[in-house]
């Protein structure tokens, strides 16, 4: 069943004008939001998403329903991972808390165009090649197990941006203090830009890697655009209010990465599957399908989603309890 086109652009709309105001209350009143505040803006835009699956299950069927409970969960994870590297940038430039929300923001909207463009070139690549989903797959598999067995992963992005940033030290005039969240400033009548640019050009390098990532693992969930980029505007919308609301918490989070990174491997797997399930290719199986390949329920998918993200959260939180009692005797 094909998702009415109206539902489709009204909905479209409707998120955009959410996120248009949420930027405009972050430029109007720029400050650091208490938990409570976090915590409702997270509960809001959970609840938003919930509901607008329940709107599509509704208005087209359960499976474009279950896609995008998968793909949102999805994302979200990965968006959660994103917050270790933005936690890193904002330590590394020393960016005042009061001015994070907006860099935050801009390091979303950075994101959603990329994706958008991601999206639409990952499209067309489905719709005119059926053994990209090889590709997909196997690179999938590849960043799972990089993330597993890479120790500095997170430190690895730092110095690359630290790299980017020397280079453009060299060649561009900036200023070592902020002045407020402006990108250019004046220092002795010498206008200068002042390390903000700095910070979101690391936001938008940083994006640009997780976007990689992400794309081809939604698009092992459903391969409906549509649906992809609804995934991802959900999971980038409260991302914002999550940084503030996990703060410290991020780093007691120590098995995550490890949740994060068994999704990726399962959609890589099940990817794969799918390429050889509508194999086309001459040197495999004499270019014909492949029957005996499984094909894995977008329920099973959803089952593994939040189950690998449940464990690993469970997993971490327990830890951290174990480690707090051996300090507390130790002493």
């Amino acid at each position: 069943m094909e998702i009415p086109v109206a539902f489709e652009v009204g909905s479209l709309i409707v998120l955009v004008l959410i996120l248009a105001a949420d930027l405009l209350l972050v430029i109007k009143r720029p400050h650091i939001p208490s938990t409570k505040e976090s915590a409702l803006w997270v509960a809001f835009y959970v609840t938003l998403a919930l509901l607008f699956a329940v709107t599509l299950w509704l208005v087209g069927d359960t499976n474009h329903a279950l896609e995008f409970v998968s793909g949102w969960l999805t994302e979200y994870s990965l968006s959660i991972d994103n917050l270790f590297v933005f936690v890193l940038i904002m330590s590394q430039f020393a960016v005042p808390r009061k001015y994070q929300q907006e860099v935050l923001m801009v390091g979303i909207i950075i994101a959603l165009v990329l994706r958008a463009g991601f999206i639409m070139i990952g499209a067309v690549l489905i719709e005119q090649l059926s053994w990209i989903f090889y590709i997909f797959g196997a690179f999938l598999v590849y960043t799972a197990l990089k993330q597993v067995f890479e120790k500095e992963e997170h430190g690895g992005d730092a110095k690359a941006e630290s790299f980017i940033v020397r280079t453009l030290r060299r060649f561009i005039p900036i200023h070592d203090e902020y002045d407020g969240s402006k990108i250019r400033t004046v220092v002795g009548g010498k206008k200068m830009l002042t390390p903000m640019v700095i910070v979101f050009i690391s936001i938008g390098v940083t994006d640009l890697i997780f976007a990689i990532d992400s794309i081809p693992a939604i698009f092992g969930i459903t391969q409906v655009p549509f649906l992809v980029f609804a995934a991802n505007l959900f999971a980038l919308m409260g991302l914002r209010q999550l940084y503030f609301l996990l703060g410290d918490l991020l780093d007691k989070l120590r098995y995550l990465k490890f949740g994060v990174a068994f999704i990726l491997a399962f959609i890589g797997v099940k990817l794969v599957f799918h390429a050889m399930h509508v194999n086309e290719l001459p040197f495999i199986n004499g270019g014909h399908h492949i029957e005996w390949a499984p094909e894995i329920s977008n329920w099973t998918s959803l089952g593994v989603i939040v189950a690998s993200i449940v464990v690993s959260t469970v997993a971490s939180l327990i830890a951290n309890r174990v480690e707090s009692k051996r300090a507390v005797q130790e002493k």
